[in-house]
């Protein structure tokens, strides 16, 4: 439905989103993930149209919106903060875009408790946004966005400024609701961890180019670089001889490069890889390790909650191929 063209926009001599092209299906979640600075944001604000274009195209079912206003593709938005309006209800929050399209009184209640239904929050009606938590604030306001039932809704970072564990948990139930709702989705975030857990699809920006995109899995499973893996959040990459020798070790052919989750390599009697604990430390879930690899270097690996193992203590690993990705060209 929504299809990126060659998109290139400048602000003077700086380029902000250079020659991106992208495609978003129906029904679809698709995020842009990237660091600060990389574009992601006026990518975004391009597609909604309050940044002009220098070149490329934006198009909506084969339409072509250049020149068509922000008000009228039909598209909404929701922010990292909600934007509510502190003096309304979250019912008057929620049914402020249907009021200003004069829709019928008795349709406008019966859209605002459809909406806090979906969103979880039945009986909030007469709350104001005050007395809210984040998480239900940012409910409030994606009932608020969905409400005129939208083309499209952008959001923008719209779980960074809550907690780790609030974010997490709301970032499940705002996809289940996206889902629910059958709303095609444009996602921007700089959280790779945000990103996976509400998108279908991904696009990964660097200096305002997009420089991967694909299935969440594909890109998991294959980084196109080794700036990316360590950006969708691999710890380490090992090149040549090292690579070599964990992959061997994991029976996979060798590779110019390997990138490698914290937990890639497990302490196991039966590992084929020698190590020397260098330092530990008790997590809830397992005990994280810096270990000195033979043939490798110093690399983490994780050990079982209840293992005694101590700086100076002889291990052995094995490999999760699960959490590993091989990075087959070299730069």
């Amino acid at each position: 439905m929504l299809a990126l063209r060659d998109v290139t926009v400048r602000y003077g001599d700086a380029t902000a989103v250079d020659d991106v092209s992208l495609d978003l299906a129906s029904g679809q979640v698709l995020a842009v993930l990237g660091p600060s600075g990389c574009g992601k944001s006026t990518l975004l604000r391009a597609v909604a149209g309050l940044e002009p274009l220098e070149s490329g195209s934006i198009c909506w079912d084969g339409e072509d919106l250049a020149g068509t206003p922000t008000h009228k593709r039909g598209f909404a938005l929701m922010f990292q903060d909600g934007q509510l309006f502190a003096h309304l209800t979250v019912a008057r929050n929620v049914a402020y875009a249907l009021r200003l399209r004069r829709t019928p009184a008795a349709r406008v209640a019966a859209r605002v408790r459809e909406l806090l239904d979906l969103v979880g929050l039945s009986g909030y009606d007469d709350r104001l946004p005050g007395t809210l938590s984040g998480g239900e604030r940012q409910r409030v306001a994606l009932a608020r966005a969905l409400a005129v039932e939208p083309r499209l809704i952008l959001l923008d970072e719209p779980l960074s400024a809550l907690d780790a564990t609030l974010r997490e948990r709301l970032a499940g139930d705002l996809r289940s609701i996206l889902h629910a709702a059958g709303t095609t989705a444009l996602l921007v975030t700089h959280d790779h961890e945000e990103a996976f857990a509400l998108a279908d699809r991904l696009a990964v920006m660097r200096g305002g180019r997009v420089v991967q995109q694909g299935a969440i899995d594909e890109v998991w499973r294959e980084p196109v670089d080794e700036e990316t893996a360590l950006f969708l959040g691999y710890a380490r990459v090992l090149r040549d001889a090292a690579a070599r020798r964990v992959l061997d070790a994991a029976a996979l052919p060798p590779a110019y490069a390997v990138a490698l989750r914290r937990s890639a390599l497990v302490v196991d009697d039966e590992g084929p890889l020698r190590a020397v604990v260098e330092s530990a430390r008790v997590t809830p879930e397992l005990v994280r390790l810096v270990v000195g690899a033979e043939g490798v270097g110093s690399v983490d690996a994780v050990a079982p909650l209840g293992g005694r193992v101590a700086p100076g203590d002889e291990v052995s690993l094995r490999v999760d191929v699960t959490r590993l990705a091989v990075l087959a060209i070299t730069p």
